[in-house]
């Protein structure tokens, strides 16, 4: 399921853990290597103003996946399949990538935007609460993804780590958020949303059987490896 409510841009008092010319020049250097429909998910998102992963991650994402050579990700939260596009390339045809969302009409754009880039075939998707979604998914997964409302963050860990095999990868996006993970002082978007991501963070790092680390870029992407 995605986010149910729209995010709202950092204001200055917020923190931005990578400077926006590093970021860029990042980005520029992916943009190198388009992609028409790339560029048409991204657009879409601009125009909605509605939550992706966006380049730099996407990118995060793809290297993370080929590099344990994952053919299994479970996604909880993939809206119209920005993120799904990264691990579909990574997995290749003979990997899965299961998305969820709460929303059908995101699963038609998704088919759309996924289809043209040849990578439908690679994904299966489901409508519904991404929780019960994966309770009802049987096997164990490379890596499980986690970009639902933030307010869930913790019960998805606790759902996802004894399902991801040894070597396996636990990835979660917005981890910062917004840098109110470091503040005392804030305002969030929703009531509770900052407490929850902090007991997340914090369980994870915790945890004797992941070796943890976080990457700030963007709004931080959270990376636990499960220990063989």
């Amino acid at each position: 399921m995605t986010d149910k409510h729209p995010p709202t841009l950092p204001s200055p008092a917020l923190l931005i853990p990578v400077n926006p010319r590093i970021e860029n020049y990042m980005r520029s250097l992916l943009n190198k290597t388009d992609h028409p429909v790339l560029t048409a998910m991204e657009t879409l998102a601009r125009e909605r103003n509605f939550p992706i992963v966006d380049r730099l991650v996407g990118a995060f994402l793809e290297v993370q996946t080929k590099s344990i050579n994952a053919k299994r990700v479970f996604e909880f939260g993939s809206g119209y399949g920005y993120s799904a596009y990264w691990f579909a390339k990574a997995v290749g045809e003979q990997g899965l990538v299961i998305c969820t969302d709460g929303d059908p009409l995101n699963k038609a754009q998704a088919e759309q935007f996924l289809s043209a880039a040849s990578l439908w075939d690679t994904v299966d998707f489901y409508t519904g609460m991404a929780q019960t979604i994966f309770l009802q998914t049987e096997g164990l997964f490379d890596i499980c993804y986690n970009d639902v409302d933030k307010g869930d963050y913790p019960e998805v860990w606790q759902m996802a780590k004894d399902r991801i095999r040894p070597g396996g990868l636990y990835i979660a996006d917005n981890v910062l958020w917004h840098g109110r993970v470091a503040m005392t002082e804030y305002e969030d978007i929703v009531p509770g949303w900052t407490e929850a991501i902090r007991e997340h963070n914090e369980q994870i790092f915790a945890d004797p059987d992941f070796d943890t680390f976080i990457n700030p870029t963007r709004d931080g992407v959270i990376v636990a490896r499960k220990k063989t």
